[in-house]
């Protein structure tokens, strides 16, 4: 095998809440992870050299910082069976939308990496290696939804086959995450929603209305441009959404079928 197609598929939160700070620097969440069907494409083949080569359609990602760059320093660190490979990246998840474009591409690189190179590796492994390249990795190795809390490295399944439509809407602006967790860290009187198990057992019950209901992310307490958003939301209301919500700068309503 010299070449491996993957679909690096983004995610949205149903519901998020930041616990605090840890000494390391990261903060301890509870949040529902859904995979959604936008997704960059990846595809990854060996080469004659023994290095990375990066094609990408965003000139930004094209650099050492790219975590896929570093995710394969640290694979090649770990295993003398690892050559030289060329990536091409076709991004479409808008970046600093809080969809885990890079978290996700990440992930989907390790995947395939494993099977390029028939790695063999144990769940754990991946998830500890997922683990050490950013908190939202571990989460994207699962193409379901799931529960996650620690930083996002402690990863629970959610039984469910409930399936519903979602409008996703990426305004000219941007955030960035380490500034989104700056501004709760600032704002001391945040009174978080304790919605996650509830948004666990509507999704483990296939209760569309439940979920609907649930919807919560905190950093919609400190999202700029708030007017935007309002008026966002406001227009998807008329056109028959059940619920409106946002993460930051994405916007999701739901749908019966």
């Amino acid at each position: 095998m010299k070449s491996i197609y993957r679909k690096a598929r983004g995610k949205i939160n149903l519901s998020l809440e930041i616990l605090g700070r840890r000494e390391d620097g990261y903060h301890n969440i509870k949040s529902v992870f859904q995979k959604i069907n936008l997704y960059d494409e990846i595809f990854i083949e060996k080469i004659g050299t023994n290095q990375l080569e990066i094609e990408t359609n965003k000139k930004e990602l094209n650099n050492n910082e790219n975590i896929i760059y570093k995710a394969y320093i640290t694979l090649k660190q770990r295993y003398n069976s690892i050559t030289g490979v060329k990536v091409k990246l076709n991004k479409k998840i808008p970046m600093q939308a809080g969809l885990a474009g890079g978290s996700t591409d990440c992930a989907s690189f390790i995947l395939g990496m494993n099977e390029l190179f028939d790695l063999k590796l144990s769940k754990t492994e991946l998830e500890s290696i997922g683990k050490s390249l950013g908190a939202d990795v571990v989460p994207c190795f699962y193409n379901k939804a799931v529960k996650a809390e620690g930083i996002g490295e402690i990863v629970t399944p959610v039984n469910t086959n409930l399936k519903y439509y979602i409008v996703i809407i990426k305004p000219e602006m941007s955030c960035n995450t380490k500034e989104m967790y700056q501004k709760i860290e600032e704002r001391k009187n945040i009174v978080q929603q304790d919605n996650t198990e509830r948004i666990t057992h509507a999704l483990e019950q296939n209760q569309i209305d439940l979920v609907a209901s649930n919807l919560y992310n905190v950093f919609e307490t400190v999202i700029p441009e708030k007017d935007i958003i309002q008026n966002i939301k406001k227009q998807l209301i008329k056109q028959g959404a059940i619920r409106k919500f946002n993460d930051r700068i994405w916007f999701l309503c739901i749908w019966y079928f």
